[in-house]
């Protein structure tokens, strides 16, 4: 382990520095505080970081002033765009990070930005795992998150305590951008998932059967999922608060319809449900929870969508 990370005589925790606090951020720095760590936080929003530092870390004014003591640096923003911004250019992370630090980039960004993130830092002594997370905003609030991971061994190892408190399935996938990878494709059984009960929802509804019984029975059986179990209640009451935008998830699913082309991979339920999402945010519900996918079928089926 090194030794930015542990004294001769005892562990200590690394001193963090986290960029980006939005829905998922946000709870997520809160439960690393919770478990012991010295977090520095920056956002653009001064409302995330007064709540920041309400839960007891650290505000910064920049992401300079942010990570110019930090032992690790971890990153939550929307995509690769946004990486690149706060990576890159002269009050950038990487320019301002001391020799040594370790970037885990938990966005949800392509393989490919992950995979130059990683070459770009290692010029600077900096070194990068992306390690990108499935379980929406309530896995993220009870740290039950699926962490997948792609990096070095080495580093991984020393960044796993860390993620210890944000998730509970945490695994090591590959090389760099292996994690961006395999987060791609939870984000295709994701959609596909969500699609596939909101037909069903629609479906039972029409045919005048009780919805919350047939819900409960269907989640009790092999037709049961993760998916359908946080998403039960989104369907029930028709209430798309967002815990993961559909903006996000149209992202998401072209990062892996581009990756699969590439690949040679054949998408072709998957393809379907990118247009249906694609659909959906060009009639202004971007901005929703991605069980709003139940709106489209709503549309579809000749409903009044509110």
């Amino acid at each position: 382990m090194s030794n930015n990370l542990q004294s001769s005589s005892r562990p200590t925790r690394p001193a963090v520095a986290w960029i980006g606090l939005g829905i998922m951020g946000s709870p997520m720095s809160e439960n690393l505080i919770k478990a012991g760590y010295d977090v520095t936080g920056f956002t653009l929003e001064q409302d995330k970081l007064d709540r920041l530092t309400a839960a007891g870390g650290t505000a910064a004014k920049s992401i300079a002033e942010a990570v110019k003591d930090a032992d690790v640096i971890v990153t939550m923003v929307p995509a690769s765009p946004q990486v690149e911004a706060i990576a890159y250019g002269p009050d950038g992370i990487l320019e301002n990070a001391k020799s040594g630090a370790l970037i885990v980039d938990m966005s949800s960004i392509t393989p490919q930005t992950s995979v130059d993130l990683a070459k770009n830092a290692k010029e600077k002594g900096i070194r990068v795992i992306d390690a990108p997370v499935s379980g929406g905003e309530a896995g993220a609030i009870e740290a039950v998150l699926s962490i997948m991971v792609g990096g070095e061994q080495a580093d991984f190892d020393e960044a796993k305590p860390l993620l210890d408190a944000l998730g509970k399935t945490i695994v090591l996938c590959g090389p760099h951008g292996s994690g961006q990878t395999v987060k791609a494709a939870n984000q295709l059984i994701v959609a596909v998932n969500i699609q596939a009960c909101a037909e069903a929802v629609v479906f039972l509804e029409k045919s005048g059967v009780d919805l919350k019984a047939a819900l409960d029975v269907l989640n009790g059986g092999l037709a049961g999922s993760t998916v359908l179990t946080r998403k039960k209640d989104n369907f029930l009451n028709r209430d798309f608060k967002p815990g993961f935008r559909i903006d996000l998830h149209h992202k998401d699913m072209g990062i892996v319809t581009d990756a699969a082309r590439n690949v040679g991979a054949a998408l072709p339920v998957g393809g379907v449900v990118a247009q249906l999402v694609a659909s959906l945010r060009a009639q202004g519900d971007g901005g929703l929870d991605h069980s709003a996918l139940l709106r489209s079928v709503e549309r579809l089926s000749g409903n009044q969508v509110a």
